[in-house]
């Protein structure tokens, strides 16, 4: 499994949704996966990878959090958690998804 955060220059949030990946991860006790980081520079370079916000944190290329309604673009991404609006995932959520069997994407409800 590889992780790949990507993220823009001024988004503070990525850095909160690195030390959660890496927390959730070391919890499962997966020394084995990749985290690597994919620094967005632009607002062509968002578009020419469809990028949907920093951080974006794709799982093997796919972002398990996407559920189709997110735009692509330079900005900040929002994630709905229990504990309201924030700009990182979770850990819950992202330990339901890295400890899951499947990486398959996330319906919307």
């Amino acid at each position: 499994m590889k992780i790949t955060i990507q993220y823009f220059e001024g988004c503070a949030s990525w850095k909160i949704a690195d030390a959660r990946v890496r927390n959730v991860l070391r919890d499962l006790s997966r020394p084995d996966v990749d985290v690597e980081y994919q620094l967005i520079g632009s607002p062509d370079d968002a578009e020419r990878v469809g990028f949907h916000g920093s951080p974006t944190i794709l799982v093997d290329g796919r972002d398990l959090f996407a559920n189709g309604t997110e735009p692509v673009g330079f900005t900040c991404r929002v994630y709905t958690t229990d504990e309201g609006r924030q700009g990182a995932p979770a850990e819950s959520q992202l330990r339901d998804l890295l400890a899951g069997p499947s990486t398959e994407p996330r319906t919307s409800p």
